[in-house]
């Protein structure tokens, strides 16, 4: 049962990556250390059966159609509230949330609008506690534990660190709101919807985290960027992202990660130190490989990252802990990286056709995936020695990447807007052929 002490929350939503949340908070309730005392959409008609499967109305949860009312009616209630709705949404709502003194649990990324951003920083300088932003894996133990190694120096230097990162999304993913695999909203609104910038950005945010040498929770800021950027999809945004970045740690990152694939959804961070390198394999386990030969394994325990992350800004909301795990402040880098990435880049090449294979799974037809011949051996040999995919296959570039510095992100604006409109999504390219995912080795259902 709840006790009496269990901290108060609200969540803005019940449909997409809220419900998330509200599975989490009755796993909080269950154990006693939260209880949710309201909710809202703007629909909430549709979300009866929902309503009645987390069984609301036993456990006493209001449920308003407008985050505003909701507010109003309980701000003196609430310990805190999460705000897991589309980004373009989050600074608005986070600056409702901070004027009626209630802190934040704001879901990734906070927005991908480095402007915003500081606008957003600057309201939370007036919080009554300091927002969490709910990147998925900083709390993780055996990740914080295996950095504190890292800064004794039992490995040596950080010289590098890696990601390689495919995450299989079919067609319907791009169509399941206004905004997926957007640049602009309708009203200009900068959105940059992406796998860096989203699905993905868990990873990159773990990246930077590595670099940051100085504390266990520091971000490396990129000083350079360099991108190539690329669709698979029929979709305005990217879904295939080759970027390289120079650090004020002075870590070199190279990052490889697409949408454009099918089979397994794998994520591997690797960490090149002076004495070993160290292969992190996000949910799974890790291994540090020595120079001498000699290889450390371990697995990973199960990780509960919505559970966890309610769990730490718990222990910051109680006084247990001096901070958040990331504050909006923390955001910066990957802000800033993802930006940079379409100033580098200045285009996205769409992959032709002749490359491009339609995968179906034959017991569900509606779920295509996009896999583009060549890719993964352009992302590994991208990783292993820099090779950029623009200079050594087919997939022709108006002009080469140049080099982005944070002073260019100024031009971020006007280099979306001229990337051109929103390609009009179609069920099925002739000139591309289909494949059935169940006819191909070593393959995962997603």
């Amino acid at each position: 049962m709840t006790s009496p002490s269990a901290l108060r929350v609200a969540i803005i939503g019940m449909g997409g990556f809220a419900a998330a949340h509200h599975k989490a908070l009755l796993k909080l309730e269950a154990l006693g250390h939260a209880r949710l005392v309201a909710t809202c959409d703007p629909h909430p008609g549709n979300f009866a059966a929902e309503c009645d499967h987390w069984h609301f109305s036993a456990r006493g949860i209001r449920v308003f159609g407008d985050y505003r009312t909701l507010f109003r009616a309980c701000d003196s209630e609430l310990d805190y509230v999460v705000i897991p709705t589309p980004i373009p949404l989050h600074a608005e709502m986070h600056r409702a949330a901070v004027e009626h003194g209630i802190p934040v649990y704001l879901e990734k990324p906070p927005t991908l609008d480095p402007a915003e951003l500081e606008a957003m920083i600057t309201t939370d300088r007036s919080a009554a506690k300091t927002t969490l932003v709910g990147f998925n894996y900083i709390v993780e133990k055996p990740r914080l534990a295996l950095k504190q190694r890292m800064l004794a120096g039992e490995f040596g230097r950080l010289t590098g660190v890696g990601l390689l990162a495919q995450w299989p999304r079919p067609a319907s993913y791009f169509q399941r709101n206004d905004w997926a695999g957007c640049l602009l909203s309708a009203n200009g609104q900068l959105i940059l919807d992406s796998c860096f910038a989203n699905a993905m950005s868990h990873y990159v945010h773990n990246v930077l985290h590595w670099a940051g040498t100085r504390a266990v929770l520091d971000w490396a800021a990129p000083l350079e960027v360099k991108a190539e950027l690329y669709r698979g999809h029929e979709i305005e945004g990217t879904d295939t992202v080759f970027a390289e970045a120079a650090t004020d740690t002075g870590a070199c990152l190279r990052i490889a990660m697409t949408h454009a694939c099918a089979g397994e959804h794998t994520q591997t961070e690797t960490l090149m130190m002076e004495n070993a390198t160290i292969h992190y394999v996000v949910d799974s386990h890790y291994d540090v490989v020595w120079n001498n030969g000699h290889t450390e394994h371990l697995a990973l325990p199960p990780f509960d990252s919505i559970l966890e992350n309610h769990l730490a800004y718990h222990a910051y909301l109680l006084s247990e802990s001096h901070r958040p795990a990331t504050r909006l402040s923390d955001c910066r880098p990957f802000v800033h990286f993802n930006a940079l990435n379409y100033i580098s880049s200045g285009e996205i090449v769409s992959f032709p056709d002749g490359d491009r294979e339609r995968v179906t799974d034959a017991r569900d037809p509606a779920s295509v995936r996009i896999r583009v011949r060549g890719l993964p051996e352009a992302m590994t040999a991208f990783l292993d020695n820099g090779s950029w995919p623009g200079a050594t296959r087919a997939w022709p570039r108006k002009s080469p990447a140049i080099a982005a510095r944070p002073p260019m992100l100024d031009h971020l604006t006007a280099t979306i807007h001229g990337m051109g409109r929103k390609q009009t999504a179609h069920a099925r390219s002739p000139s591309i052929p289909a494949v059935e995912l169940t006819n191909l080795p070593g393959t995962i259902l997603l």
